[in-house]
C-alpha cells in the first residue's frame, strides 16, 4: 500500500506545494536524450512532475503509480501522457526505450517486491533498452542528518519530519502535516538502504546488465544513479 503521504487526497494535494521544484529531474531528462530513448515508463509517477516534462521534450511516455490519489493529479495535470494506476507488475504489454524511477522510488520496495518491480520492468522494455534509476548511499549515513526535525511552513499547512527509527537497512520516518483547520495527518514511510553491491546483483538476476554506475549531480556523495541495459 502506498504511504498516506501520497494516497491521502489532502496530502498528495501538498506534494507539488513543497516539492514541486525538482530540479533533480533535469540529469534524468538529460540521460533520455543521452540514451536517445523515444518512449518512457516512469514507475512510481506521483504527481507527474517528471512525466510532464519528458512530454514537453517530445517524447511519448507513461507514467505508472499504485497511489491513486496522486494520479488523479497527474491526470488533471498532463493528458499527453498515458497514466496508468497500478505498479511495474501490472503493467500492460509494452515495449519501451526507458524505463526510470527517479527521487525515492527504487528504496520504497522494501523486500521481495524490489525483485518483482525489476521483473515487470524487463518485461515492458524493448530488448536493449534501458532501466535508469537513483539509490541513497548506505555508507553516506544520511540518515543521521534526519535526526533533527525539519520543519516547513507554506501556505498556511504546517509540515514538520521526523526520524522515527533507524534499524538498517531499513530507516523510518513520519511526515506529519497540520492544517489551517487545525486538522493534523500524518503519514510514516520506509526506506531500505541497498547497497551497491545488492543492487547490481539484484539487476543481473533479473535479466539486466549494469553499463554505468553515476554520481546523483544533485546529492554528490550520498547517491547513486544505475544505469543498466536489458540483456534479451
Amino acid at each position: 500500500m502506498p504511504d498516506a503521504i501520497f494516497a491521502d487526497p489532502r496530502l498528495a494535494a501538498l506534494y507539488d506545494l513543497f516539492d514541486g521544484e525538482r530540479a533533480d529531474l533535469v540529469p534524468y531528462l538529460e540521460i533520455a536524450a543521452e540514451l536517445e530513448a523515444r518512449t518512457v515508463l516512469d514507475v512510481g509517477c506521483g504527481t507527474g512532475c517528471f512525466g510532464t516534462l519528458l512530454a514537453d521534450a517530445g517524447l511519448t511516455v507513461v507514467g505508472v503509480d499504485p497511489a491513486l490519489a496522486s494520479l488523479e493529479l497527474a491526470r488533471a495535470k498532463d493528458s499527453r501522457v498515458t497514466w496508468l494506476h497500478g505498479d511495474a507488475t501490472t503493467l500492460p504489454p509494452l515495449q519501451v526505450d526507458l524505463a526510470t524511477m527517479t527521487a525515492n522510488v527504487a528504496q520504497v520496495f522494501l523486500g521481495d517486491d524490489w525483485d518483482s518491480t525489476l521483473r515487470g520492468i524487463h518485461a515492458a522494455l524493448k530488448p536493449g533498452a534501458h532501466l535508469v534509476f537513483e539509490s541513497r548511499r548506505p555508507e553516506a549515513r544520511v540518515w543521521e542528518g534526519w535526526r533533527v526535525p525539519v520543519q516547513r511552513e507554506k501556505n498556511g499547512v504546517r509540515h514538520r519530519r521526523d526520524l522515527l527509527s533507524v534499524d538498517l537497512p531499513f530507516v523510518s520516518f513520519r511526515h506529519t502535516y497540520r492544517f489551517p483547520d487545525g486538522q493534523e495527518i500524518a503519514s510514516d514511510s520506509t526506506l531500505r538502504f541497498r547497497s551497491r553491491e545488492e543492487i547490481e546483483e539484484s539487476l543481473t538476476a533479473a535479466g539486466f546488465e549494469t553499463t554505468d554506475v553515476r554520481d546523483a549531480p544533485d546529492r554528490p556523495g550520498l547517491e547513486h544513479v544505475f544505469v543498466a541495459r536489458r540483456l534479451s
